[in-house]
């Protein structure tokens, strides 16, 4: 990340600059986002993520009505997260999000959440957008957001997840997709996958989704519908674990890993 700085006088760390293409805001971690331990769920790092990326959308002149407008909307595709330290309930952060590459549909956003005070790393999610339609069809970008948002002319290889077929011996766990976690667009909120994942594997090694570090690559491949009956996977291996989530009709909706210190 180019740009930061440390400010002697206030002993504290001073966010990038603000450009076309980077903005940055302060979270601190709720009592709701943390679990019994008393430290932020993973999926918290995916809120913050998010939540940056619509607030420097909407800085740029791109609020949620220039979307429905015209009928246009982003959706998650895939997401990388590297969590480097572990983040107690009250933390406060710096977080900075930065437009990294673009494709004819796609765009990559990097978020570093960094201690408020001392600028220690926290976390790295790099997300892969897509634009859509609002029936869910993926369509061209505007020309406007290259210029608006200072998209670089290189592209990125987007991630992918193959958790390929569970093994026997697999922990499975079945569920309902519940009100609660729709988003005002009526879908399954990204970083709510993230949470199943966890809760599948937590079932078998509760320390593997609390340890520093660690990684999750997630390809978000259908979206669960609401209600719909879910049936997730988890198995491990010598690097990591696997998650294949499919729905009711058999459809793969999320592939996932997560990894520990091998690989990051």
């Amino acid at each position: 990340m180019t740009g930061e700085v440390h400010d002697p006088a206030s002993d504290r760390y001073a966010p990038p600059s603000e450009t076309e293409r980077r903005s940055s805001s302060t979270y601190r971690v709720r009592f709701d986002e943390a679990g019994p331990d008393g430290i932020a769920r993973a999926s918290a790092y995916l809120r913050y993520a998010q939540d940056l990326a619509w607030l420097h959308s909407e800085r740029r002149g791109f609020g949620r009505p220039w979307y429905q407008e015209r009928g246009l909307a982003w959706v998650v595709r895939a997401v990388d997260l590297t969590i480097v330290a572990a983040l107690p309930t009250g933390t406060a952060m710096l977080a900075t999000t930065e437009v990294t590459g673009g494709r004819r549909v796609m765009a990559r956003r990097r978020c570093d959440l960094r201690d408020e005070t001392s600028g220690r790393p926290i976390a790295t999610v790099l997300t892969d957008w897509v634009m859509t339609t609002t029936a869910g069809v993926p369509t061209r970008v505007p020309d406007a957001f290259p210029i608006a948002f200072g998209v670089p002319a290189s592209s990125f290889e987007p991630t992918r997840v193959d958790p390929g077929q569970p093994p026997d011996g697999a922990v499975r766990r079945s569920f309902d997709v519940r009100l609660h976690e729709l988003d005002p667009m009526g879908h399954v909120n990204n970083a709510v996958y993230l949470d199943w994942l966890d809760e599948a594997i937590d079932l078998v090694e509760p320390a593997a989704i609390r340890a520093v570090p660690r990684r999750y690559r997630l390809e978000y491949r259908a979206a669960a519908s609401p209600g719909a009956t879910l049936v997730g996977w988890a198995w491990g291996d010598a690097s990591g674990w696997s998650y294949r989530l499919a729905d009711d009709a058999g459809r793969l909706c999320l592939g996932g890993r997560l990894e520990g210190t091998a690989g990051i």
